[in-house]
This record gives structure tokens, C-alpha cells and sequence, in this order.
């Protein structure tokens, strides 16, 4: 199995743990959009509780590649993205990021 399908099965994983029944294309397309940081064991993660990792996923993800107007609705999806995540004790970053794509219905951008 290569390490690109290694991820895609732990984040549909961690999709499934959450009770969240995941469209595997979109994860796979959001996993291809993260380039080779999914690879590296720090960037492969969102660390939920560090204010400027969630800023920098809403700079950079949510502004940045989705092209949304910065404003509170932001900050409450990553909130609750957090939440969904809960008791997760590492937080994939394609899972994160699913979670926001789907929350934002963006998923054309990976269609």
C-alpha cells in the first residue's frame, strides 16, 4: 500500500470513529490539494488547541484555498470542528479540512 492510500484510509478512519460517513473521492482529492505535507508527522496534524495553528487554517485554508470572507461564521466552523473531533487525540489535517469543505459546501473546488 503506498503512504498517499495509507492516509486516505487512516483519514476515512478517523471519519468513521467520529461517526461521520465520508465521500472517499473528497477525501482524496482534499489529501492530493495537501501536497507532501501530509507526510510529516507535525504538518500531517492540526494541533486544535493552539490559537495560531486554527488561525493559520483559517488564513490560509478557509480564506486562502476555499476563498471565503473572513468573518465569526469562520471562527464557529472551526469550532466546531474541533468539536466533531473531540476526543481525537490527533487530528488528521485531511480530516479537518473535509470536515470544513463539507461544512462550507466547497467541494466543487476538488471536483
Amino acid at each position: 500500500m503506498s503512504a498517499f492510500t495509507e492516509v486516505v484510509e487512516k483519514s476515512l478512519e478517523q471519519l468513521s470513529g467520529v461517526g461521520v460517513s465520508a465521500d472517499e473521492a473528497l477525501v482524496t482529492a482534499v489529501a492530493k490539494g495537501l501536497g507532501p505535507s501530509i507526510y510529516n508527522a507535525d504538518s500531517s496534524l492540526v494541533a486544535a488547541s493552539d490559537s495560531e495553528e486554527l488561525d493559520r487554517v483559517k488564513t490560509n485554508f478557509l480564506i486562502g484555498k476555499l476563498g471565503l470572507t473572513d468573518g465569526p461564521e469562520l471562527d464557529a466552523a472551526i469550532a466546531e470542528t474541533v468539536a466533531t473531533l473531540k476526543g481525537v487525540n490527533r487530528k488528521l489535517r485531511v480530516v479537518f479540512y473535509y470536515l470544513l469543505v463539507k461544512k462550507f459546501g466547497k467541494e466543487a473546488i476538488y471536483a
